[in-house]
């Protein structure tokens, strides 16, 4: 994805079970996480929830997505009582923004999540992506580009 691309129209579920279309979330983040109930997943998504309140005070809505079935979601926000919306994708959307790759770990080469957030506007349009994330203080980054996004609307 690049800067100015349209959020593509995926089907996410929800949580919950339901299904969505992502395109019509906006303004939106939107971070890929390889999996729930990681270290640094958990840590990634407690801090975006922690900063949950900021984000609906600009009228951002904050999804995190991975691959992990809708039940784990729940299991993950229950136990770490998480304040950001999750879904599951079944790899479209993965595929869609680009974050479905190889990734080596300890040696050890397999196909993965690639941690990656992107903010869109309220027309719907990429305004701008974090590849390769790393989770200490990047919650608070996006907040900081979501509030200029704000203020230059």
């Amino acid at each position: 994805m690049n800067q100015g691309d349209a959020i593509p129209a995926v089907t996410l579920t929800g949580s919950d079970g339901t299904r969505f279309d992502l395109s019509t979330v906006r303004p939106a983040v939107v971070y890929f996480y390889p999996k729930a109930d990681t270290t640094g997943c958990t840590r990634e998504a407690i801090d975006f929830g922690d900063l949950a309140p900021q984000f609906r005070e600009l009228g951002v809505e904050v999804i995190g997505v991975s691959k992990d079935p809708p039940a784990k979601l729940e299991r993950f926000i229950a136990k770490h009582d998480l304040a950001v919306r999750l879904a599951s994708d079944d790899g479209t959307a993965c595929e869609a923004f680009g974050v479905w790759g190889e990734k080596k770990l300890y040696g050890r080469v397999y196909m993965g999540i690639e941690r990656a957030t992107f903010l869109f506007d309220a027309d719907g349009r990429l305004v701008q992506a974090w590849r390769n994330v790393k989770v200490p203080g990047h919650a608070e980054a996006v907040l900081t580009a979501a509030r200029a996004l704000k203020t230059a609307g």
